[in-house]
């Protein structure tokens, strides 16, 4: 059987090697079929590209001829010469209207000369007014405190009764030039003294006057005939003091004085217009400080302060109103002149346009001819390519003629040769089923060898087990015969000893439940006493607890029995005496209640300190101390808060002046840097501290409302106007300015540099520029080359030298 399944075995391996053999033909034949059917594959997509590409150059050629038959009708060359007469029309409204627009500029700019001129009239106007304002309440001040007013319980017993606001003796007399002095040294107090009438009425209630001095005269007093040999004659309005001025007489000189001297009598005086006054027996003589006046001629300046104030206030008035007619006529120019700016970009936007599609249309003229010329050369092209395609396609399909006859005969093979890889495929599988079959068969009886070999193996151990066992067997019958004969048959003795066992048994058995029902018995009666002893452990423990408060509190009777004895012998008491003191309804938790009240109340109160006293004498003095202290924070506040204000007002004073000068310079710069327009600054808020600043600017032809309608140039000539603004109030020994004018176009270039240059006759500019206009305004110029690799050099220029080198 071993030798059947061999041969079957090198039959499969022969049979797999000439199927090998013909797998390679196979592939090969598959491998050239494939190669001709992939041949074929690639010419229809040839033939589909060169036909897709055929339609495409077809059409793309349609296309082109029909775009040149097109370009050939339009009549562009006619429509480009009808252009260029409206762009000249154009171009004569523009410069007629630019100079308009000029002319408009000139007046406006005559229309600004005028309106600063009289700014700076308005300006001059008030700031004589501030002086004069300055000028009247620092004097009203002075005669205030002169005539009395900083009197208080004067001033209030005035106000009771009405009289207040009555004028001042002062305030009411006239005195001839020269005399002012005379009158102030005789009448002293008296010129700040109140004309009133009724002065029996006001003399009634002077009880309502606790401090102070009150000086009244009447206004209704008849005065004596003035002699112009007295005081009274140099002076009018003081008809109250006529007794007292007419008795004193007036001399032009000392000398004079003294020649009259002679002749007073007891009453009279003689006064020198210098306040030199004398009697028959004394001389007064009162000299003021340099430079101070006296109240008369303080009143006198006030008065000719109200009337100068009135002149100038009336001046102040048209002025204004001046430059009110100026604004509103700068205005209406103004308007004029946006009105031509904005016809003037109409016309330059319509000029712009047509100029624009001038030269679009002249390009696109010379486009369409470059347009032309490359579509008919696409036109050559694409018939050139159709052709070179319909060769190709031509010898692709012979190609493919070729190839689909050549897949005919491999289909007619490949017919023949699956047949044939058929039949060998089931010829192999029946040989390989028969080798399996073989294989399987020979293991099986592979198998069935082992298995009779290990049942021999095993029937052979079993025999020589049982042999064994048989020998023991024998050996042991051997014994037991042997046993047998030597000794008498056991059973009856053991029976007998089984049944005395079973009786013993019973009897043991009948003991035990008898012992086991006694146990049972023990063990109730064991809980029930251990019950009991748990009840009686109990008791024991409740009796325990009670002796032990009873202990305790008789411990704690005892403590305090020792504690009270011990304080009333410390404060020497007999308990005895104590006993007979309480009352009957006396109890121990009243008195405990009452002491702890006391307690709270001596906890309340706090510590004992011993130290009070002389605590309180530190404390004493440290509050002195301590308001010294504040009484010199409180002067050195009020001090600060004074300097404060006084900053406050200096501060709110300059940055007026300093807003109101920038605010100026931006008005006239912004125009000079524009060309037009206006600018001003404007207040945040009210208070002149904490205000901020914004900046309104309005470029020519513009009517913007926020800063980002402005172009960057327009942002940058904005803020070059306000910095040179703020420049020409505290300019500097120098000013850099860095690439300032890159944002801006040349005209505005020009405009800065012209503002650069009439600005540098005071201020040194260094300016950082690419800009060739803002180069040629510049006096020296300096540059770094590279004149080796890696080498900077500065180079420097002067212009003003390189012009006349040139010239030269």
């Amino acid at each position: 059987k071993q030798g059947m399944v061999e041969e079957q075995q090198q039959q499969l391996l022969d049979f797999e090697e000439e199927m090998r053999i013909w797998q390679q033909e196979w592939d090969a034949f598959n491998q050239q079929a494939s190669a001709n059917a992939q041949k074929t594959e690639v010419e229809k997509t040839r033939i589909q590209h060169l036909e897709s590409h055929i339609a495409r150059y077809g059409k793309r050629l349609e296309q082109v001829t029909a775009e040149i038959e097109a370009h050939k009708s339009e009549p562009m060359e006619a429509e480009m010469l009808k252009m260029a007469e409206e762009l000249g029309v154009v171009e004569e409204q523009s410069g007629r209207l630019d100079e308009e627009v000029s002319f408009a500029v000139e007046q406006i700019n005559g229309l600004r000369q005028q309106q600063r001129q009289q700014n700076q009239k308005i300006e001059t106007s008030r700031s004589e007014i501030r002086q004069l304002e300055s000028r009247k309440i620092s004097l009203e001040a002075l005669q205030s405190a002169a005539l009395g007013n900083d009197n208080e319980a004067a001033i209030q017993w005035l106000s009771k009764e009405n009289i207040n606001n009555n004028k001042r003796l002062a305030q009411q007399v006239k005195v001839n030039s020269g005399w002012e002095k005379a009158l102030e040294t005789v009448l002293g107090d008296h010129l700040e003294a109140v004309v009133a009438s009724d002065l029996d009425k006001l003399a009634g209630s002077l009880a309502g006057l606790a401090s102070g001095k009150v000086l009244i005269v009447d206004q209704a007093c008849d005065g004596a005939t003035a002699n112009p040999d007295t005081l009274y004659g140099k002076v009018q309005g003081a008809d109250a003091l006529a007794e007292l001025l007419s008795k004193v007489k007036v001399a032009t000189d000392l000398s004079q004085a003294l020649s009259i001297r002679g002749q007073l009598a007891d009453d009279e005086s003689v006064i020198t217009p210098e306040g030199l006054w004398m009697g028959a027996s004394w001389l007064r003589v009162s000299r003021q400080e340099e430079n101070a006046a006296g109240v008369i001629e303080r009143e006198a300046e006030l008065g000719q302060i109200n009337q100068d104030l009135d002149e100038k206030t009336a001046i102040f008035d048209e002025l204004q109103a001046v430059k009110e007619q100026l604004a509103e006529k700068l205005k209406q120019q103004e308007q004029d002149w946006q009105t031509k700016q904005a016809q003037l970009a109409g016309v330059n936007r319509q000029y712009t346009e047509l100029r624009t599609k001038v030269g679009s249309q002249q390009a696109k003229l010379e486009q369409t001819k470059t347009r032309m010329e490359r579509l008919q050369k696409e036109a050559q092209e694409f018939a050139l390519q159709i052709q070179e395609d319909e060769q190709a396609l031509s010898k692709s399909r012979q190609l493919i003629e070729q190839m689909v006859d050549a897949m005919a005969s491999d289909t007619d093979k490949r017919e023949q040769l699956t047949a044939e890889r058929e039949a060998k495929r089931q010829e192999l599988k029946n040989k390989r089923i028969a080798a399996r079959e073989a294989k399987e068969s020979e293991h099986q009886l592979a198998l069935r060898v082992s298995s009779l070999q290990a049942e021999v193996n095993s029937t052979r151990s079993g025999f020589e087990r049982v042999n064994n066992q048989i020998g023991d067997l024998t050996a042991r019958k051997v014994e037991l015969d042997n046993r047998l004969n030597l000794e008498q048959d056991p059973t009856e003795e053991l029976q007998i000893e089984l049944e005395a066992a079973l009786e013993k048994r019973l009897s043991v058995e009948d003991e035990l439940k008898q012992a086991r029902n006694r146990l049972s018995e023990v063990d109730e009666a064991m809980r029930s006493f251990e019950r009991q002893r748990h009840e009686a452990e109990q008791q024991a423990q409740g009796v325990r607890s009670r002796l032990e408060k009873l202990r305790m509190d008789w411990q704690e009777a005892t403590t305090k029995q020792n504690t009270q004895a011990e304080t009333l012998l410390e404060a020497k008491q007999d308990p005895r005496d104590i006993l007979k003191e309480l009352v009957e309804s006396a109890s121990e938790a009243d008195w405990l209640s009452e002491i702890e009240q006391i307690t709270g109340k001596i906890q309340r109160l706090g510590a004992i300190n011993l130290a009070a006293i002389d605590e309180h004498k530190v404390q004493e003095e440290r509050k002195v101390y301590l308001d010294s202290q504040n009484e010199d924070l409180t002067d050195a506040l009020e001090t600060l808060e004074s300097a404060i204000r006084k900053i406050d007002h200096e501060t709110r004073t300059r940055f007026k002046e300093t807003f109101d000068k920038v605010n100026k310079g931006v008005q006239e710069l912004f125009p000079k840097v524009f060309g037009g327009g206006h600018a001003y600054l404007e207040l945040t808020g009210d208070n002149l501290l904490d205000t901020g600043v914004s900046i309104m600017a309005r470029p020519p032809g513009k009517r913007n409302s926020t800063i980002h309608l402005l172009s960057g140039g327009e942002k940058a000539l904005t803020a070059i106007s306000l910095v040179f603004s703020i420049f020409q109030l505290n300019p500097a020994p120098f000013c850099m300015l860095d690439e300032v004018d890159a944002p801006l176009d040349d005209a505005n270039v020009g405009r800065y540099a012209n503002l650069v240059k009439e600005m540098s006759e005071q201020v040194q500019f260094i300016a950082i520029t690419h800009n060739k206009i803002s180069m040629e305004m510049a006096h020296t110029l300096l540059g770094v080359t590279m004149s080796e690799p890696g080498v900077s050099r500065v180079v420097s220029v002067d212009v003003e030298e390189a012009t006349a080198l040139a010239a030269s």
